[in-house]
Formats: C-alpha cells, structure tokens, sequence
C-alpha cells in the first residue's frame, strides 16, 4: 500500500517523536469532494488478558450500504495501551487486513479520531498519512474536547474545540441520541467527513462501517482465541 512504512517505536517517547514528526505530513488541504465507489471502515478487538488482538477491514458500496469485501488480521499487541497513543498499537493489524483486500478503497472511516488528538495525529490521520488514502474518524466519546450539545435533529452539529481550534463536530446522527465525534483524518473536509456519517447512519448512531467492522474483528477475535 502507497506510504506504508516498516517503522514502529517501542516506547512512549519514540511514539510521541513519531507522531511529532508524521504530523506536519496530514493533508488538511484536499477538501474538495471525492469519488468514492469503495468505502472501508476499519476496526479492533482485543482480548486484555492474553494481548491478542484482531482487525477488520469492511467494505461497502456507498450507495447501497451493502458489502462488497471484507478482510481481517489477528496477531499480538506489540504496543501498550497509552491514551493518545492507540495507533501505534492498533495501525499494525488494521494496515494488515486493508492489505488482505483484493482492490484498492476510496476512503475509509475509522472507529476513533483524526486531529481531534493532543498532537493532532489521532487513528484516522495517521493511517491516512501512512497509506495515502483519505480518512476521518468517528469517535463514541469526545475525548477531553469541550463542546456544545447540538440541537436534537439529526444533523445537526456543534463544533469540537481544543485549546480555541474547531478539530471536529459533534455530530447528531439520529434524532435525541446523543451525537457522534467526526474528526479530519486525511485528504477530506470535515464538511465531507460528516456528509459521509450522515449517509452511513440510515438507521443507527454509528455507521454502518463502524458496526459492521465492530461485528465482524470480534467475530475473528473469537475465532482466533478458540482456534
């Protein structure tokens, strides 16, 4: 996959470094709107008590929702668990099972965030810069960013703020549930990382990458444990 590198730290302070130095490479400029005839959502499922862990790479047609393709890869956390850090022990197997995938994706969402990070290098933004593909991240909880309750309608939004910069929205996606985090990941506007929530949450809060992605890591987990 274009950018990938072979390079993961070891401790705190390289992964800290790493991200220092990655950051400067996300491309917040590209937000004009893409053609995307492959969207892929990306997560992980771990087992805390032996460090397995397990992606999934889950491929939809965006005008139907249905799946076209999915892939997953299990294998031992070789990071630990660090807030603000989580990439670093979660981008190996995903970077695996996008790579199981027959054809190559448009976009993909990821279950966590973009620059709505300390170091403005979150999941999304870094596997965007790594990968070259655009991505944004959609997060269940808002981290340590302030915000104002948007309006109960679905779609409805209120900017996510750190330290005065907007680094995403709190987003609506059904009517009085509580909202969704969207963040810049890589190469898309944050207008078109919500755009793209929006037509993924027909019928629930989280998109249908998300929870399919969701579903489908732990059923791999699952079998890996028992295997």
């Amino acid at each position: 996959m274009a950018g990938t590198v072979g390079y993961w730290p070891r401790t705190e302070a390289q992964a800290i470094a790493e991200q220092e130095r990655l950051r400067v490479r996300v491309d917040l400029a590209s937000g004009g709107p893409i053609e995307v005839r492959r969207i892929a959502g990306v997560d992980v499922g771990y087992d805390e008590s032996t460090d397995r862990l397990a992606a999934a790479a889950v491929v939809l047609d965006p005008r139907t929702l249905a799946v076209v393709e999915q892939a997953t890869a299990v294998g031992t956390a070789a990071f630990p668990y660090v807030p603000g850090l989580l990439a670093f022990r979660e981008l190996p197997p995903v970077l695996d099972a996008l790579d199981r995938l027959g054809a190559p994706v448009d976009l993909v969402v990821c279950d966590g965030y973009g620059i709505a990070h300390p170091r403005r290098l979150g999941l999304a933004s870094h596997l965007g810069v790594l990968t070259g593909l655009p991505s944004f991240g959609v997060a269940k909880t808002p981290f340590s960013f302030s915000y104002e309750q948007p309006d109960a309608a679905r779609g409805a939004w209120a900017p996510l703020v750190d330290d005065g910069e907007v680094v995403g929205r709190a987003l609506r996606t059904r009517e009085g549930v509580k909202p969704v985090f969207v963040s810049v990941g890589h190469a898309i506007s944050l207008e078109n990382a919500c755009a793209h929530t929006l037509r993924l949450t027909p019928r629930h809060r989280l998109p249908e990458t998300t929870r399919l992605a969701d579903r489908l890591c732990r059923r791999a987990l699952a079998e890996a444990l028992a295997g």
